[in-house]
């Protein structure tokens, strides 16, 4: 087996995949890049087991075909010290050996068995179907990762949940602290009118499809039954297990009829946010939003250092003044993961959650942000 790729057109492949391979592995060879050839088609798998990352690209003067697995370090490392040239992999069939040969030398690797290598899952019976330009998935999954959980109890909440509908597609996560919801029109689904299903993302791939999402163009593939999820990208497919569990009924969660709105300038209310914040208590990271009919005053103290501070902002306030408290990070998060230049917050007392969310909406798109509040010791 032997084939000539670019250097630089092969790191790039196989850096991205190499996100999904663990730093210890329980399998020795789950260490290591599989490679097939068919044709003129250089296929690059990694895999931790539950989640499998494949990519292809083109070769040149492509002769034979067949399977290796090689060190995903060794071959990592080496390549990162090439300029831009063509490279020539020579693969023995009998004894893996293989040869990188370039204008100026050799390098010599000893590959493994790739029968050993984890095969591809199989969907069973009649996957669900649905496809939703890329785009439009890149910005659930980053509007919606930073709020996913780390509970060991509950495994469910450790992921993205994908609501599907036969006309809709809703992404959420919450940890019970903060929800983000993001909705969808633009998406076509194989399910028949009233049929819904569902899937929750693991964290690991939805951070993977975040990273290469925004290199993609066109419409994402997706395919799922009860236990695993394929992506099918432009130059990529993913394949991952599902979290498993009932997720919770978000919208019980989701207050209506708040009969206070503020809308305030998002970017000047985050960066009046992150400067008051400094001076939190760093026990509750508490910060005190006190609303009006024209400003809000942000503050923040920490009485064992004896340091405070605060800042006021314009806003518009439709209904009665109102001072609620939030944990200040928990806040830049949510004001950090929504585009618009203005939001709008939504309350109807202290001690209910907030809805905050984008004053205008992209096409076919609805955010909505949800945040519980934390006690103050007094209500101006």
């Amino acid at each position: 087996m032997k084939f000539i790729v670019s250097s630089t057109e092969l790191l790039s492949h196989l850096q991205t995949i190499s996100r999904v391979i663990n730093t210890k592995n329980a399998l020795p060879i789950l260490d290591d890049f599989l490679f097939s050839l068919e044709g003129n088609t250089l296929t690059m798998t990694a895999s931790d087991v539950e989640t499998t990352l494949i990519t292809s690209m083109e070769v040149e003067e492509a002769q034979g075909s067949g399977k290796v697995a090689i060190a995903s370090r060794l071959l990592l490392d080496t390549l990162r010290e090439f300029s831009e040239q063509p490279l020539t992999f020579s693969i023995n069939e009998s004894n893996l050996g293989l040869t990188i040969t370039t204008s100026n030398g050799a390098y010599n690797f000893i590959g493994e068995n790739a029968d050993e290598f984890p095969h591809l899952p199989e969907l069973e019976g009649e996957p669900c179907f649905f496809e939703m330009p890329a785009d439009n998935l890149l910005s659930g999954i980053s509007k919606t990762l930073f709020a996913i959980a780390a509970d060991d109890l509950r495994e469910v909440m450790n992921g993205i949940y994908f609501d599907l509908s036969p006309k809709e597609l809703t992404i959420v996560a919450t940890d019970a602290h903060k929800l983000s919801r993001y909705k969808t029109t633009d998406v076509n689904t194989s399910l028949n009118d009233e049929e819904v299903s569902s899937f929750v993302l693991p964290k690991k791939p939805a951070n993977l499809l975040k990273n290469i999402l925004p290199r993609e163009k066109g419409n994402v593939k997706i395919r799922f039954d009860k236990k695993y999820i394929y992506f099918e990208l432009g130059n990529y497919t993913l394949i991952c297990l599902q979290v498993s569990g009932k997720y919770p009924n978000y919208n019980s969660v989701i207050p209506f009829n708040n009969p206070i709105k503020i809308i305030v300038d998002r970017l000047m209310l985050l960066n009046s946010i992150r400067r008051v914040s400094v001076f939190c208590n760093q026990a509750t990271n508490l910060i005190k939003l006190v609303f009006s009919e024209q400003q809000v005053n942000i503050s923040a103290e920490d009485i064992d250092f004896s340091i405070s501070a605060e800042e006021t902002i314009p806003c518009q306030l439709e209904g009665n003044p109102i001072s609620i408290g939030f944990k200040a990070t928990y806040l830049i998060d949510i004001l950090s993961n929504i585009d618009s230049s203005d939001v709008v917050i939504e309350l109807s007392e202290p001690s209910r959650a907030a809805l905050i969310f984008p004053l205008e909406n992209e096409e076919n798109e609805e955010v909505l942000m949800l945040l519980m509040p934390m006690l103050l010791m007094d209500y101006d």
